[in-house]
């Protein structure tokens, strides 16, 4: 399925990763989401401190919900990297150093309380900042900086976070060793 509008378009994929086609982002997410490609970002400060931002009450999928410092969607075309870039710009204000993926093939699929279902392939990706946090407040209505500790706990506890950050966290211990934060 391809939509051509003006609006914010997703890549969809096959189960293997491969694009085949777009959708118009305002109405990708339902009780029947399609795979889609979509990342997400762990920025960490100087002092090793991992940010974790509430999601707006605006939004499409999972409103009011902490998690991790920011998700997103690639356009068409768009390298991944660059989306995590541009995202963290606009969701946060944020130039990012150190960008790196640290899982390239997660996958997730989970289904809110409304029955809205996020179905992606999502890279994790983290990177560092030194600077201030600046939140769009159309994407995050709280933020703060924490211990990888403290986020670890909270991830033992799913109903705490979002679900892909639930997921992603004890992945991100086992890709980089528990005894240090993945930033």
């Amino acid at each position: 399925m391809t939509v051509t509008t003006g609006e914010d378009l997703v890549v969809l994929v096959d189960e293997a990763g491969r694009e085949v086609g777009t959708a118009a982002k305002s109405v990708i997410h339902h009780s029947a989401t399609p795979l889609h490609l979509g990342f997400s970002c762990y920025v960490f400060d100087a002092d090793g401190r991992v940010l974790l931002t509430r999601r707006a009450l605006g939004k499409r999928t999972w409103p009011g919900v902490w998690s991790n410092s920011f998700c997103g969607h690639p356009g068409p075309s768009e390298p991944i990297a660059d989306a995590v870039r541009r995202r963290a710009r606009q969701e946060l204000g944020l130039s990012l150093a150190a960008l790196r993926c640290v899982l390239p093939n997660f996958r997730y699929r989970a289904v809110a309380a409304d029955g809205t279902v996020e179905n992606e392939i999502c890279p994790v990706f983290c990177a560092r900042t030194d600077e201030p946090v600046q939140v769009d407040p159309d994407e995050v209505m709280e933020w703060r900086w924490v211990s990888w500790s403290d986020l670890r706990s909270a991830a033992a506890l799913p109903w705490s976070i979002s679900p892909w950050a639930a997921e992603q966290v004890p992945l991100l211990d086992a890709a980089t060793g528990p005894d240090r934060d993945p930033g």
